[in-house]
């Protein structure tokens, strides 16, 4: 899923903190009713952390009665996708035929491989009351030589992750391994994502084990090395250096990355590769219609984009 067309993200000032390569300002689009979607990834300087190769956080926004998510049908190659909400619900379906419905702290994880075709609604029974949608939209990378891999789907329960916690903190360990914790999630690259809810004046080190790491403020004000940052902020970080987040107010983040993806890749619409050729064969294939339909949402479709 891609909300909007938006441009590359900016980065922003220069900060004391050494350990900050750079900080991201995410570029933002209202979707109509104050439905705001900010852009992080691909950003001009850093086009991924670890496998992370896109980053959307949607919302919060509040849908009315009668109103609802409807993303129609839409194509995907060489990536996986990795959803993750905040409040709401969103029905997913794909043409492999899954048909189920992610909810807060749970993770739907698509690995699109060769090709899958998938959309991404709101459900009537929701569209009577009216809902509120909050999360993260991410996709990840997959290594060259599992580009081609069949596609498939996992959805993973909140009970399922590994937590992490104190008095003024609680982590969730969703992929890959922080603290000592280790999360079910099986990926085709080293990844890692945790989501993190910090008290005022609790701190936080960030482990340096990771090759490639970058932290996301949904909520709240945080200090590093002295600077504060609002939230909407990707700030990523230097390879090996520790870093330490010490929450100012209630603070909620999500820490993302990984190793250092296998060479560079081409991102064009929903469309993730290696190779600049493989991109062309997709966008010939979509617009020839040869994508399997995904059941029960057959009649609608994103058209290719012209440009």
């Amino acid at each position: 899923m891609s909300f909007f067309p938006g441009q590359d993200p900016e980065a922003g000032n220069a900060f004391q903190c050494d350990a900050i390569a750079h900080v991201i300002v995410p570029r933002s689009a209202d979707l109509g009713d104050e439905f705001y979607v900010r852009r992080a990834l691909p950003s001009v300087k850093t086009r991924m952390v670890g496998p992370f190769i896109f980053f959307d956080h949607f919302g919060p926004a509040e849908f009315r009665v009668g109103q609802g998510l409807d993303v129609r049908p839409h194509p995907h190659i060489g990536l996986a996708t990795v959803s993750y909400l905040f409040d709401g619900e969103i029905m997913h379906r794909d043409s492999l035929g899954t048909e189920v419905p992610i909810r807060p702290g749970e993770i739907n994880l698509m690995t699109a491989g060769r090709g899958i075709v998938h959309s991404e609604r709101t459900r009537s029974e929701l569209r009577t009351t009216g809902s509120p949608i909050h999360g993260l939209q991410m996709w990840v990378a997959l290594p060259a030589a599992h580009e081609e891999m069949a596609p498939a789907f996992a959805h993973h329960e909140v009970d399922e992750f590994p937590m992490v916690r104190d008095d003024d903190m609680f982590g969730r360990v969703v992929i890959g391994s922080l603290y000592g914790k280790t999360s079910p999630v099986k990926t085709t690259h080293e990844t890692m994502f945790a989501n993190i809810a910090m008290r005022p004046g609790a701190s936080l080190p960030i482990d340096a084990d990771h090759e490639e790491r970058a932290l996301y403020l949904v909520d709240g004000t945080i200090d590093i090395a002295g600077d504060t940052f609002e939230p909407g902020r990707l700030l990523v970080f230097k390879p090996g250096d520790k870093i330490t987040v010490k929450a100012v107010t209630d603070a909620q983040f999500v820490i993302l990355g990984g190793a250092t993806m296998d060479g560079p890749r081409h991102i064009w619409w929903n469309f993730v590769s290696s190779r600049k050729d493989r991109i062309e064969q997709a966008k010939a294939d979509w617009k020839a219609g040869h994508f399997d339909k995904v059941p029960g949402d057959e009649i609608e479709f994103i058209p290719l984009p012209e440009k």
